[in-house]
């Protein structure tokens, strides 16, 4: 009788040490790597230095939470990097030709990159078009289109920058750096509308069952388009960062956060209790590659050293994460 009853009792406990290996495994990973670079070298803990962690992720912390949202209703963007792009080359061509105020560049700059998620949507909604072959193509078309328009990929420069735009690349708010606080405000942003609102159920609704969730009444085309949309503004806001760090607009520069943005949503997900992208999930995996880049820097590694280092990291961590969906 009293092995009988600890079997049940086994049984309950065993699926537990599960979930928690499951849960927590990347996590004890990324403590590995802090301990291993701060150990390393001791100016890594030094404040300056977390301090460029942060503000060096932060244009990826934005267009990888725009990559989240995509990821959440059952989708991928690979024109992320071009809506960054546009959000770059809008801004700076309304300051620089038309003379406008630093705020509506920024609005000029949102409204490019929107365009993007608008062209994105009406080939997805519209067209039918899987979201993977109509992001790919958008990011073609609109590659091009800025290499037309700037006569073969040469950079705009504007030195010109009001003080106010400069600002958003190089300010701060009570001392801390301009670049975070955009990044904890979006983060903010992005954390209630897609885990507290009813926006956010839907979008996650439509990722996980879409036909259930268009008998359940969802607007599914609608919420598709929005998600699309709303995405590609924010990878212009990084655009805006981005723009105004270097003063210049730079073709196709944006496609450097492409496969960056994808892996800190993929590994977000694998720390999730359901495997679900998620906003924390998705600020601690682009945590994680801006303190691998920040400790290999430090480490003093050649350049292609440490992109091999960094790639196969990077492999490791998303096969981790397929490896934990299966065992779930």
């Amino acid at each position: 009788m009293k092995a009988a009853a600890m079997i049940p009792a086994a049984r309950t406990f065993l699926p537990s040490v599960r979930d928690v290996f499951v849960r927590y495994t990347f996590l004890v990973v990324i403590a590995v790597c802090f301990v291993f670079f701060a150990l390393y070298n001791r100016n890594f803990l030094s404040v300056s230095n977390l301090t460029n962690i942060l503000e060096g992720s932060a244009v990826l912390l934005v267009v990888s939470l725009a990559m989240t949202l995509v990821v959440a209703q059952g989708g991928i963007d690979l024109s992320v990097g071009v809506a960054l792009d546009f959000g770059s080359a809008f801004a700076i061509v309304a300051l620089k030709e038309f003379g406008v105020a630093w705020y509506t560049a920024v609005l000029t700059g949102i409204f490019g990159g929107a365009l993007v998620g608008l062209l994105n949507a009406f080939l997805v909604v519209r067209l039918s078009v899987g979201p993977f072959l109509a992001t790919l193509g958008v990011y073609f078309i609109c590659g091009s289109v800025e290499r037309i328009f700037t006569h073969g990929g040469g950079p705009i420069s504007f030195r010109g920058l009001p003080d106010e735009y400069y600002d958003i690349a190089v300010g701060s708010v009570f001392g801390i750096p301009m670049k975070i606080v955009i990044g904890v405000v979006v983060v903010a942003v992005y954390y209630i509308l897609l885990e507290r609102s009813l926006f956010g159920k839907r979008i996650h609704a439509i990722g996980l069952q879409r036909s259930a969730a268009r008998v359940a009444g969802i607007k599914v085309p609608i919420y598709l388009a929005l998600g699309f949309i709303a995405a590609s503004a924010t990878c212009a806001i990084g655009g805006v960062m981005a723009s105004a760090n270097l003063r210049m607009f730079t073709p196709l520069a944006g496609n450097s956060y492409l496969m960056d943005a994808i892996a800190a949503t993929f590994i977000g997900a694998s720390i999730h209790p359901h495997g679900r992208p998620n906003v924390l999930g998705t600020l601690v995996g682009v945590l994680f590659l801006g303190m691998i880049a920040n400790g290999l820097n430090l480490m003093g590694l050649d350049f292609n050293v440490k992109a091999a280092f960094s790639g196969i990291i990077l492999v490791a961590a998303l096969a981790r994460a397929v490896a934990q969906k299966r065992l779930r």
